[in-house]
């Protein structure tokens, strides 16, 4: 029924607004003039104006348009806006950093939450952009084992085996989640050592009552991938490899290799990349279980968020033991590169902010593929960067929620998610020191039509962000 109606209602558009923008001057709301409009979906690069009706776009003309508002988009790329596919960060703190860096709808998905109707009445009344979850087998595991984890388990969440009694409460409550709305299911198969290939497999089972894709961070390299992927293959459900480009690590070519030939082969799966060589996790987490068995030199990669400090053998042992985020440099440019090259590869932050501290992908992951990537280094093109942040990720999670149809995409009928940014400036100024500077560049972000960033400037009093459900 969704699918019907957005279909009648982009139809209706078509017939009644025309492309050359014959809607009366006085009707636009908000008319964004001279900009350089890239949408991915149809291929367009040119100059158009485009007129906005109640927060949907109306027009996109080769004439200049009136409205109650009009920007100058002169000399600006105007663009879908951006989805991440993969955020964290669901809160305040951490969206006011997203739309700053041209995000227009984020979504946590790898870990995802037990509670949905909770997740989103939490965030109900209007947030600086669009948002949604999906029903994660981690936060699952970690109620029925009464894990104490503050976000991955550290205890009985990601080590105890599920017998069959356990196995029946967790689909359970998988089903509860997708009917309450989640877009998705996540898994983070290496934060649950114990989860058995059994109880993923009956959890892909559940998945698949559903057109739902599930998110899932791999575990056990190059086989470990390959075993997921003919799990969900077998079980007929829409896949979601996260964050390829850490974990591939120096494997990173043969891992996207397995990917692509699983693609090439008809599967339905698809996978993401962050531009930076660190990632953060939980110290505590199951990833670092082997820690006792490192070389003294791996420590001084590691940094503790809280502190900025590089950790020892002796630091580590007593930060695991109080619990906390750290990153990791472990992979060279050259991997982030081959990641970012592979025409597979959606750009995703993997991103969250927390009291100030944290990783800058949280800040400046889409600014900085188009600044570094694309502009200094021509590594990839700007459409395509484009493509993998708009209407790809859109693509990824439309079949199971009918709204992202409307997403990712400029053109007549769509939700006026717009980004607007200067291609000779855009950039990224978050570091790991600094990790909360906001992105040079992007001058205005749109969502649901109106301007949450104006001329660079951030209006946390503009609240149209709505809840991204998949009923």
């Amino acid at each position: 029924m969704h699918k019907i109606f957005n279909s009648f209602i982009g139809v209706l558009f078509l017939v009644l607004i025309p492309q050359l923008g014959m809607v009366a001057a006085e009707e636009f709301d908000l008319a964004i003039n001279n900009g350089r409009v890239m949408d991915p979906e149809s291929g367009l690069d040119a100059i158009r104006h485009i007129g906005i009706i109640a927060g949907r776009v109306v027009s996109i003309s080769e004439q200049a348009l009136e409205g109650e508002r009009v920007i100058d988009a002169e000399g600006l790329v105007v663009a879908p806006g951006f989805v991440d596919i993969h955020e964290h960060g669901q809160s305040e703190e951490s969206y006011r950093l997203m739309v700053q860096d041209g995000v227009t709808s984020a979504f946590e998905l790898e870990v995802g939450t037990a509670m949905v109707a909770d997740w989103y009445n939490d965030r109900a009344g209007g947030q600086l952009l669009n948002y949604g979850i999906s029903v994660g087998h981690i936060p699952i595991r970690m109620t029925l084992f009464n894990d104490g984890g503050r976000f991955l388990p550290t205890g009985a969440g990601g080590s105890a085996i599920a017998g069959p009694e356990m196995l029946d409460r967790m689909a359970e409550m998988l089903r509860q989640g997708l009917a309450e709305g989640a877009v998705a299911v996540g898994f983070g198969l290496a934060y649950t050592p114990a989860a058995t290939q059994a109880e993923f497999e009956a959890m892909l089972a559940v998945a698949a009552e559903t057109e739902a894709s599930v998110h899932i961070h791999t575990r056990d390299g190059l086989e470990g991938l390959r075993q997921i992927i003919g799990s969900a293959n077998n079980a007929g459900t829409p896949l979601h490899i996260v964050h390829a480009n850490s974990s591939g690590g120096a494997s990173i070519g043969e891992f996207l290799a397995i990917i692509q030939a699983a693609s090439d082969s008809g599967q339905d799966v698809t996978t993401e990349m962050y531009p930076y060589e660190a990632g953060a996790s939980d110290i505590a987490s199951a990833l670092f279980d082997n820690w006792e068995t490192w070389e003294d030199d791996r420590f001084a990669r590691q940094l503790w968020v809280e502190t900025g400090e590089r950790l020892t053998r002796e630091s580590f042992a007593r930060y695991r033991e109080i619990g906390g985020r750290m990153i990791s440099f472990s992979r060279t440019e050259e991997m982030t590169r081959t990641a970012l090259q592979h025409p597979l590869t959606m750009i995703a932050s993997d991103g969250r902010i927390l009291e100030g501290s944290g990783h800058p992908r949280s800040a400046g992951t889409f600014s900085k593929v188009l600044g570094k990537y694309v502009r200094e280094e021509g590594l990839i093109t700007m459409m395509d960067a484009l493509r993998r942040m708009t209407i790809e990720p859109a693509n990824r999670l439309q079949g199971f929620v009918p709204v992202m149809e409307n997403k990712g995409r400029i053109r007549v009928g769509a939700d006026a998610d717009i980004t607007v940014f200067d291609a000779e400036t855009i950039l990224d100024r978050a570091t790991y020191v600094n990790p909360t500077q906001p992105s040079m560049g992007i001058e205005y972000v749109l969502v649901n039509g109106a301007v949450v960033l104006d001329n660079g400037e951030l209006n946390t009093t503009i609240r149209k962000g709505t809840a991204i459900k998949s009923n």
